[in-house]
Protein backbone atom coordinates (compact mmCIF):
# COMPACT_ATOMS: atom_id res chain seq x y z
CA UNK A 1 0.00 0.00 0.00
CA UNK A 2 2.95 2.33 0.37
CA UNK A 3 2.87 2.98 -3.37
CA UNK A 4 -0.66 4.37 -3.00
CA UNK A 5 0.37 6.98 -0.40
CA UNK A 6 0.35 9.64 -3.12
CA UNK A 7 -3.47 9.63 -2.88
CA UNK A 8 -3.50 10.48 0.83
CA UNK A 9 -5.24 13.80 1.49
CA UNK A 10 -5.09 14.75 -2.20
CA UNK A 11 -8.67 14.71 -3.44
CA UNK A 12 -11.27 16.73 -1.52
CA UNK A 13 -13.79 14.32 0.04
CA UNK A 14 -16.80 16.11 -1.54
CA UNK A 15 -15.21 15.45 -4.94
CA UNK A 16 -14.66 11.80 -4.00
CA UNK A 17 -18.32 11.61 -2.95
CA UNK A 18 -19.41 13.12 -6.27
CA UNK A 19 -17.29 10.61 -8.21
CA UNK A 20 -18.90 7.75 -6.29
CA UNK A 21 -22.36 9.25 -6.85
CA UNK A 22 -21.63 9.24 -10.59
CA UNK A 23 -20.42 5.65 -10.28
CA UNK A 24 -23.68 4.69 -8.55
CA UNK A 25 -25.63 6.35 -11.37
CA UNK A 26 -23.55 4.44 -13.96
CA UNK A 27 -24.18 1.21 -12.08
CA UNK A 28 -27.90 1.94 -12.03
CA UNK A 29 -27.97 2.32 -15.81
CA UNK A 30 -26.07 -0.93 -16.37
CA UNK A 31 -27.76 -3.22 -13.86
CA UNK A 32 -31.35 -4.14 -13.05
CA UNK A 33 -33.17 -2.16 -10.40
CA UNK A 34 -34.61 -3.79 -7.31
CA UNK A 35 -37.61 -1.74 -6.34
CA UNK A 36 -38.87 -3.13 -3.02
CA UNK A 37 -40.60 0.15 -2.22
CA UNK A 38 -43.02 2.06 -4.39
CA UNK A 39 -41.53 5.01 -6.25
CA UNK A 40 -43.16 7.36 -3.75
CA UNK A 41 -41.89 5.40 -0.73
CA UNK A 42 -38.38 5.24 -2.21
CA UNK A 43 -38.46 8.99 -2.75
CA UNK A 44 -39.52 9.61 0.85
CA UNK A 45 -36.81 7.31 2.22
CA UNK A 46 -34.19 8.85 -0.11
CA UNK A 47 -35.16 12.38 0.95
CA UNK A 48 -35.06 11.41 4.63
CA UNK A 49 -31.58 9.90 4.16
CA UNK A 50 -30.45 12.93 2.17
CA UNK A 51 -31.60 15.33 4.90
CA UNK A 52 -29.93 13.17 7.56
CA UNK A 53 -26.68 13.03 5.57
CA UNK A 54 -26.65 16.76 4.91
CA UNK A 55 -27.39 17.29 8.60
CA UNK A 56 -24.29 15.32 9.60
CA UNK A 57 -22.13 17.29 7.16
CA UNK A 58 -23.46 20.64 8.35
CA UNK A 59 -23.27 19.70 12.03
CA UNK A 60 -19.63 18.71 11.60
CA UNK A 61 -18.85 21.98 9.83
CA UNK A 62 -20.61 23.99 12.54
CA UNK A 63 -18.58 22.22 15.25
CA UNK A 64 -15.34 22.99 13.40
CA UNK A 65 -16.29 26.64 12.95
CA UNK A 66 -17.31 26.95 16.62
CA UNK A 67 -13.88 25.60 17.61
CA UNK A 68 -12.23 28.05 15.18
CA UNK A 69 -10.23 25.28 13.53
CA UNK A 70 -9.75 24.32 9.92
CA UNK A 71 -12.43 22.46 8.00
CA UNK A 72 -9.95 21.72 5.21
CA UNK A 73 -9.62 17.91 5.12
CA UNK A 74 -6.56 18.13 2.86
CA UNK A 75 -4.50 19.82 5.58
CA UNK A 76 -5.29 18.09 8.89
CA UNK A 77 -1.91 19.15 10.26
CA UNK A 78 -3.19 22.75 10.35
CA UNK A 79 -5.87 21.93 12.94
CA UNK A 80 -5.66 24.34 15.86
CA UNK A 81 -7.91 22.41 18.22
CA UNK A 82 -9.32 18.94 18.70
CA UNK A 83 -13.08 19.02 18.20
CA UNK A 84 -14.91 16.56 20.47
CA UNK A 85 -18.19 18.39 21.03
CA UNK A 86 -21.45 18.47 19.14
CA UNK A 87 -21.82 15.66 16.63
CA UNK A 88 -18.17 14.74 17.26
CA UNK A 89 -19.33 13.21 20.57
CA UNK A 90 -20.89 10.42 18.49
CA UNK A 91 -18.58 10.07 15.49
CA UNK A 92 -14.99 11.07 14.87
CA UNK A 93 -15.89 11.62 11.20
CA UNK A 94 -19.46 12.93 10.98
CA UNK A 95 -18.90 14.62 7.64
CA UNK A 96 -17.80 11.33 6.06
CA UNK A 97 -20.74 9.60 7.74
CA UNK A 98 -22.96 12.27 6.18
CA UNK A 99 -21.47 11.73 2.74
CA UNK A 100 -21.99 7.98 3.10
CA UNK A 101 -25.64 8.52 4.04
CA UNK A 102 -26.04 10.84 1.03
CA UNK A 103 -24.70 8.07 -1.20
CA UNK A 104 -27.15 5.64 0.43
CA UNK A 105 -29.95 8.10 -0.35
CA UNK A 106 -28.88 8.19 -4.00
CA UNK A 107 -28.66 4.40 -4.12
CA UNK A 108 -32.15 4.15 -2.62
CA UNK A 109 -33.59 6.68 -5.05
CA UNK A 110 -32.08 4.83 -8.03
CA UNK A 111 -33.16 1.45 -6.60
CA UNK A 112 -29.80 -0.05 -7.47
CA UNK A 113 -28.66 -2.70 -4.99
CA UNK A 114 -25.30 -2.92 -6.74
CA UNK A 115 -24.84 0.72 -5.76
CA UNK A 116 -24.21 -0.53 -2.24
CA UNK A 117 -20.87 -1.86 -3.51
CA UNK A 118 -19.96 1.70 -4.50
CA UNK A 119 -21.10 3.04 -1.11
CA UNK A 120 -18.91 0.48 0.64
CA UNK A 121 -16.04 1.31 -1.74
CA UNK A 122 -16.43 5.00 -0.88
CA UNK A 123 -16.07 4.11 2.80
CA UNK A 124 -12.96 2.02 2.10
CA UNK A 125 -11.41 4.80 0.01
CA UNK A 126 -12.17 7.51 2.59
CA UNK A 127 -10.89 5.28 5.39
CA UNK A 128 -7.60 4.56 3.63
CA UNK A 129 -6.80 7.84 1.91
CA UNK A 130 -8.48 10.42 4.14
CA UNK A 131 -9.23 9.22 7.66
CA UNK A 132 -6.02 7.26 8.28
CA UNK A 133 -3.71 10.17 7.32
CA UNK A 134 -5.92 12.61 9.23
CA UNK A 135 -5.67 10.47 12.34
CA UNK A 136 -1.88 10.24 12.00
CA UNK A 137 -1.73 14.05 11.88
CA UNK A 138 -4.07 14.41 14.86
CA UNK A 139 -1.97 12.00 16.95
CA UNK A 140 1.08 14.15 16.19
CA UNK A 141 -0.77 17.36 17.03
CA UNK A 142 -2.80 16.31 20.06
CA UNK A 143 -1.11 13.12 21.30
CA UNK A 144 -2.74 11.53 24.34
CA UNK A 145 -5.82 13.77 24.07
CA UNK A 146 -6.63 12.42 20.59
CA UNK A 147 -5.77 8.85 21.58
CA UNK A 148 -8.23 9.08 24.50
CA UNK A 149 -10.86 10.45 22.12
CA UNK A 150 -10.25 7.53 19.74
CA UNK A 151 -10.95 5.08 22.56
CA UNK A 152 -14.26 6.70 23.54
CA UNK A 153 -15.76 7.73 20.16
CA UNK A 154 -16.25 5.50 17.12
CA UNK A 155 -14.60 6.33 13.84
CA UNK A 156 -17.76 6.12 11.77
CA UNK A 157 -20.93 5.80 13.88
Amino acid sequence: MATMNFLENKIPPPVVCLVFALLIWAISTATPTARILSDQQALVVAIALLVLGIGFVIAGGISFRAAATTVNPLKPESASSLVTSGVFKYSRNPMYVGMTIILLAWTTYLATPFGLVAVFSFMVYIQRFQITPEERALVKLFGVEFEAYQVTVRRWF
